[in-house]
């Protein structure tokens, strides 16, 4: 099985242990500093931490952790170049198998100055993205973020995350992957569920989206093991358990 959007770096090792003994091999951690950010070192320090520690560090309990890197919405810094710069160094480098998490949260100047520019970079590098929409006002914050996509990156590039019940008739005629987070108060697992049976297999992943919020690290098995005891078909399951994960990314 395949996490495909977790915060590896809040996260104890324990977790990962767990994850690891309830089938997970593989899954993918995003950048998201929950403190407040006063220099773009400080964020800097924090992509290199997750790319550099927290890969060995869930290997030590099996995890195969691969690394997506951006700039989240809620850590915009006001001189985001260095961030950029490496950026381009990480995927010429092969270290990052896509820019994220990204996105909008508040609508603020330069959350959209930094989300398009983002994009630029994946499209200009042929990049996947992983693509945050909030907790809050999601509706409006995706019609946004929808608005903006299409003019700089081709939406096949991309993964609209947090996706649930609200909002999957705004994204499910687009070409965008669909990020389905099992998590309290994003989705549980029965909406998962009700998602993939009224709209197929194949273009959803799944993820815990664990981090320092309230998080289940094993919520991607236990939706697995529901939709097997719900008699869905092993070939269906195996496609948001890990198929379209390793094809999309190259995982």
């Amino acid at each position: 099985m395949i996490d495909t959007h977790i915060h590896a770096d809040s996260r104890s090792g324990e977790d990962f242990k767990e994850m690891f003994l309830s089938g997970i091999d593989k899954a993918i951690t995003c950048s998201y500093y929950p403190y407040r950010i006063d220099a773009e070192i400080i964020l800097l320090n924090h992509l290199n931490r997750i790319l550099e520690f927290d890969t060995r560090r869930a290997l030590e309990y099996g995890i195969d952790l691969k690394v997506a890197l951006g700039i989240h919405p809620t850590n915009t810094v006001a001189n985001p170049e260095i961030i950029y710069e490496n950026l381009y160094e990480w995927i010429d480098n092969d270290q990052i198998v896509a820019i994220g998490e990204i996105g909008l949260e508040d609508l603020t100047e330069d959350e959209i100055s930094i989300f398009k520019k983002q994009l630029d970079i994946a499209d200009e590098t042929n990049s996947k993205v992983i693509i945050h929409t909030p907790r809050k006002n999601k509706a409006e914050v995706l019609k946004k973020i929808l608005d903006i996509l299409p003019q700089h990156l081709d939406e096949r590039q991309a993964v609209i995350d947090h996706i649930n019940q609200d909002v999957i008739s705004e994204v499910i005629d687009g070409d965008y992957m669909l990020g389905l987070t099992v998590q309290p108060q994003k989705l549980n697992i029965e909406g998962a569920i009700d998602i993939l049976e009224n709209f197929g297999f194949d273009r959803f992943l799944l993820n815990s989206d664990m981090s320092n919020k309230p998080s289940d690290p094993l919520s991607v098995p236990k939706t697995v093991r529901e939709l097997k005891r719900l008699g869905f078909k092993n070939s269906e399951i195996e496609k948001v358990s890990h198929r379209n994960a390793e094809n999309y990314f190259n995982i």
